[in-house]
């Protein structure tokens, strides 16, 4: 790329966007189709992209802009429907699908991304670029002809009239690809004429398909540019393939973001830290639910599929498409299908008769099977990266954790505890902006006794009572476990409880069910959580009480006061916490606490030091996280214990909202909270030196 100033930088990636005609025949332009025109959040290189109209010719341009040019505009498309930036219309998610299947949707370069001196560059297109990309023809005999299945969770399901999984790539993508996937056939060659033997040539193809196999995730038309870290996101941030309005096409020989020497080293670097000496490995595909690959009691670690949260084998299709040109030859019996077999799948997939029951017999074979053969010494392990309680927010316990949790009861299981473990990158993009899971779930599992006795309700939460507080506090005071994973946590020592019996029934003899002790669990959770509350300065239990009546929105003044008197406080003496104008008061938000307010040392409230550390976890880009939040638990001195209970006090109540950018804050304050103190602790004893 030619730089204004003169010179050349290679190209990091293209930026695209998909455009269908605007509805408006007044108008006629190509209506660019932009979840943002936001280019880098990055302090110091904050960028957008402006669209330029021009109405003579009816064609819209892209300049790129700095913060000083002032902030972008709002997108153009979600799910509810497109806008035109040149004349406003808008128009439904119908019409633009109506468009896509007609064959008239296009793609419009927006950005060039290019290397720069540690930083990004941002250039407008330019034609050159533009003529190149679209000169490109790939052979169409070298590229993946097969069919992608119609289900809501891809873009072919949902009515853009993509029916191929090459057309998730554009033409010069596809020439990539496919010249890579030669070049690994003319290696193979190479090898044996240089007089290596069979293994080692079939394992050097293998790396390098599995390095293509990256790359095809990275070089597609559904990868995106990340905007909060200047990189190319790769096409599975989350567990589908939906449409991605707008695209980040990567260059392959750059040497930055998903680069294609990147993929090779990333492969090398797995291969070099195997150990090669301690074990030799045995790799089986089998059926699960049939076959256990080992004898004398093996330690048993498992990864299940999640009921009907992940089509497996649909979506390795778009890997699979790739790799068995390359591998079928190595591994015949692994790519003997055009596709991925999906009908042994054990999921609760639609596309199966009566699927729930399905599941549930597969799954209650497996761990039958499981029960039967497992080491008597060892623990069976489990993980399970699954939400314990269901999106909807109505505090139901998901159906994948009432399945699993009732299979691994029937089976002769006794659960004896969960282990939280660190498996989720924190930079992940779903995590960025999202109030997702931190960790997979290990469940930890030993035979139940044959002669476990039968329990009542009563006497199950009678045991419950006892045994919860204790383990909450060590799962919150002694381990820190984010507040994001507690409730996946709690179930450990509640189902400890609960699987010791052969079985809990009521006073009628019913059954209690997996699904009702989750919501004992549950509000076992609750109640602790009730209990932290009172443990709070008299400030921090008015705003509490506040925030849960009336959010960050006014009330009345007379409430305020009302509530404040049965707390022992005034309102008058909370001006750092709240507002209070014209007979209204109006709680802080997290965005007021800025660091240039002056810490008042000592005496500051938990809800003040909580509100200002969560304030540097709000605003990721200042690069301040836990600098900035260990200020803060200095100027606490003693009393900063309180601000981590209060801080998971918080995250149930934003996520119990739905409110996502405050819940995410508030469990990485926690989760930082070890990092947090070390760094207040050290920066105290530099102070005294």
């Amino acid at each position: 790329a030619k730089l204004p100033g003169g010179g050349d930088a290679t190209v990091i990636a293209w930026l695209w966007a998909r455009t269908v005609p605007c509805p408006n025949p007044a108008c006629g332009v190509q209506m660019p189709l932009m979840r943002t025109f936001q280019l880098s959040k990055k302090a110091g290189n904050q960028h957008w992209t402006k669209p330029v109209v021009d109405r003579d010719t009816r064609t819209i341009s892209f300049e790129v802009q700095n913060h000083a040019d002032g902030v972008p505009q709002q997108g153009t498309v979600n799910r509810n429907g497109a806008t035109c930036v040149a004349c406003n219309t808008t128009s439904p998610l119908s019409y633009v699908r109506e468009q896509s299947r007609a064959g008239r949707m296009g793609e419009q370069m927006t950005t060039i991304v290019a290397e720069g001196d540690r930083r990004r560059l941002f250039l407008s297109p330019t034609d050159e670029h533009v003529k190149v990309a679209k000169s490109v023809k790939p052979n169409k005999r070298s590229i993946p002809q097969q069919k992608m299945p119609t289900t809501a969770y891809l873009v072919s399901g949902r009515g853009y009239g993509i029916t191929h999984w090459h057309q998730l790539f554009t033409n010069r993508q596809l020439v990539a690809l496919t010249s890579f996937s030669s070049l690994v056939n003319d290696i193979k060659v190479e090898l044996m004429n240089d007089g290596a033997d069979e293994e080692y040539v079939n394992a050097i193809c293998t790396y390098l398909a599995l390095a293509i196999g990256r790359e095809v995730n990275s070089c597609s038309s559904y990868a995106r540019w990340q905007n909060s870290g200047d990189f190319v996101a790769g096409v599975f941030a989350t567990q589908a393939i939906p449409m991605m309005w707008d695209f980040a096409e990567s260059n392959p020989f750059s040497t930055a973001t998903q680069n294609w020497i990147a993929q090779i080293e990333w492969i090398a670097k797995a291969v070099e830290y195997l150990p090669p000496n301690v074990n030799r490995g045995q790799v089986h595909q089998a059926d699960a639910a049939t076959t256990l690959h080992a004898d004398s009691g093996p330690v048993v670690v498992t990864d299940p599929p999640y009921y009907d949260n992940i089509s497996y084998a649909e979506l390795s299709d778009f890997f699979y498409v790739w790799l068995r040109p390359l591998l079928r030859d190595i591994y015949p019996d692994l790519f003997a299908g055009i596709l991925v077999p999906i009908e042994e799948e054990m999921i609760a997939a639609p596309r199966f008769e009566n699927a729930r029951d399905r599941f549930e017999g597969l799954l209650g074979q497996t761990l039958r099977l499981i029960r039967e053969r497992c080491s008597p010494e060892f623990p069976s392990s489990i993980f399970y990266a699954y939400k314990q309680k269901e999106e909807k927010r109505d505090g139901g316990t998901s159906t994948g954790w009432d399945t699993m949790l009732t299979g691994l009861v029937n089976a002769g299981f006794q659960i004896v505890g969960t282990w939280p473990m660190r498996t989720e990158r924190s930079a992940r993009s779903n995590a960025l902006s999202a109030n997702s899971l931190a960790s997979s779930v290990v469940l930890v599992c030993r035979p139940r006794s044959d002669d476990a006795p039968v329990a009542t309700r009563r006497q199950f939460l009678g045991e419950l009572a006892r045994e919860m507080p204790d383990a909450l506090d060590q799962l919150t005071r002694g381990a820190h476990i984010a507040p994001v994973d507690l409730a996946q946590a709690a179930i450990g020592p509640g189902m400890q409880v609960y699987s010791r019996f052969s079985r809990v029934e009521t006073i009628g003899g019913e059954p209690v069910t997996v699904r009702d002790a989750l919501a004992a669990i549950n509000q076992a959770i609750a109640e602790y959580d009730a209990r932290q509350e009172g443990e709070f300065d008299p400030e921090t239990r008015f705003c509490l009480a506040w925030l849960q009546e009336h959010g960050f929105a006014e009330g009345e003044y007379g409430d305020a006061e009302i509530l404040a008197k049965a707390m022992n406080v005034a309102v008058d003496g909370m001006t750092g916490l709240l507002t209070a104008q014209r007979g209204r008061v109006r709680m802080l938000p997290v965005r007021e606490f800025h660091p240039d307010r002056p810490l008042a040392l000592g005496d500051m409230t938990a809800w003040e030091g909580a509100f200002r550390m969560a304030y540097h976890f709000s605003q990721r880009e200042d690069g301040s996280t836990v600098e900035g939040a260990a200020q803060v638990a200095r100027a606490m001195s003693g009393r900063v214990d309180a601000v981590e209970r209060l801080a998971r006090v918080l995250y149930n109540h934003f996520d119990r909202q739905n409110d996502s950018p405050n819940a995410v804050a508030f469990n990485s304050l926690v989760t930082s909270w070890s990092d947090i103190i070390a760094k207040a602790r050290q920066e105290e004893q530099s102070g005294l030196m």
